[in-house]
């Protein structure tokens, strides 16, 4: 990656910042309320950094897909709260996107102050596939700012005007976040240290397929847990009962496999699961080998026996990576298979990282320690895209001659 923060000139200039701050949230009383900071929080090395040095950082930032309207439930303005909270002084808040009222409150910062603007997303030209009406977004603000520092990694693999169009009109430079989640990935990438073990869940295989595809020549061991599994065994000939399944997919993943095992790459797939009729707190439950799943039933959590084969695997391994859950980790009675891992991995000498998205809420919802792994990505879809080796659109804008 070229320029970092230390690159930029920014003592009493408008620095223009794009964080990720699309937490979840919820709707308490009638008041939208944060249930897991873990990004805003993540986002405070750069703008710490910013302020101290006297900077005027005007922050752009997103929740959730509102698609183009103004959404009460999906405004920042709960997120401005939080910050102030986390910084310990005051952020400021524009009701608006782009235009003359937020030029207007751009004008009036002084040296240390933040400006949060409010979901970029409200205005429909950020995420459009037109690059003249993203251009048009970009350029008004743009029009105001002195730099841009790329800080939101969850949003790097998306070409819109706050990730890259008004990157490329101005001296731009990679936050502290971005430069950590990017030399995390490029090191179990480049040169992991062996064994090299990479750990599969979450429900969707289809979203895994490239991923899969992409380390069959990487790694030394495919852990595969979470609803994906149940492709994988269907593929082998189980049935899975009303488990998980893209039945389409069945060829690509016997065809993985054969692969993997010419490669001399190990897949570990599920000896056991913990099985339901339903996805309820109170639902009846049983464990059965994988060989004896229920018709009417699905399986909702790896197995005792699989969380122990997996934690020796992480245990051995010199590098372990991690996207998706193994189970439906919100429901205690699907979160062990979850929890076992991640404690396995806390526990590992390995160098750990930790592929953002629900693997990453998983850490915190269990109240596992979050300083006992190397790295916890922010953004679960850069990271795979990454995994996948694709070129993330936010990254190479920051490579390229300015």
């Amino acid at each position: 990656m070229t320029r970092s923060l230390d690159d930029l000139d920014v003592s009493g200039r408008v620095v223009l910042v794009r964080s990720d701050f699309n937490v979840p949230t919820a709707q308490v009383d009638d008041h939208t309320v944060i249930v897991d900071d873990g990004r805003i929080r993540a986002g405070l090395p750069t703008l710490s950094w910013l302020i101290e040095r006297g900077a005027r950082v005007v922050i752009l930032a997103h929740l959730g897909r509102p698609k183009g309207s103004v959404t009460a439930e999906l405004s920042l303005a709960p997120v401005a709260a939080r910050l102030g909270e986390l910084l310990g002084k005051p952020v400021k808040f524009a009701s608006s996107v782009a235009g003359d009222a937020l030029a207007e409150q751009v004008s009036g910062l002084t040296d240390g102050d933040v400006l949060l603007c409010e979901n970029v997303r409200f205005d429909a030209r950020e995420t459009s596939k037109d690059a003249r009406e993203r251009g048009e977004l970009a350029r008004d603000w743009a029009a105001w700012a002195d730099a841009f520092v790329s800080d939101g990694f969850g949003v790097l693999h998306r070409e819109q005007a706050s990730v890259t169009d008004v990157a490329a009109l101005l001296p731009r430079a990679a936050g502290r976040l971005v430069q950590s989640e990017y030399s995390s990935f490029a090191r179990v990438m480049s040169d992991p240290a062996r064994p090299y073990v990479v750990v599969l869940g979450g429900s969707k295989v289809s979203d895994k397929i490239g991923v899969i595809t992409h380390l069959l020549d990487r790694v030394d061991q495919l852990l595969i847990g979470g609803g994906m599994a149940f492709t994988f065994l269907a593929a082998q000939g189980h049935n899975v009962g009303r488990s998980l399944l893209d039945e389409s997919l069945i060829p690509t993943v016997q065809k993985i496999m054969s692969d993997a095992q010419a490669r001399g790459v190990d897949i570990v797939l599920p000896v056991d699961v913990v099985v339901a009729p339903h996805i309820a707190d109170d639902a009846p439950t049983r464990l059965v080998a994988v060989s004896e799943i229920p018709e009417d039933w699905m399986g909702l959590d790896i197995g005792p026996e699989t969380a122990r084969i997996f934690s020796e695997a992480v245990e051995r391994a010199a590098t372990v990576v991690w996207n998706g859950p193994m189970g439906v980790f919100e429901i205690p009675a699907f979160a062990q298979g979850t929890l076992i891992l991640a404690r396995a991995l806390a526990d590992s000498a390995a160098f750990t990282v930790v592929g953002g998205g629900d693997s990453a809420a998983a850490i915190r919802v269990l109240g596992v320690d979050e300083t006992a792994f190397d790295h916890i990505s922010t953004g679960g879809g850069a990271s795979l895209e990454l995994l996948e080796g694709r070129v993330l659109p936010g990254l190479a804008i920051l490579e390229e001659d300015q």
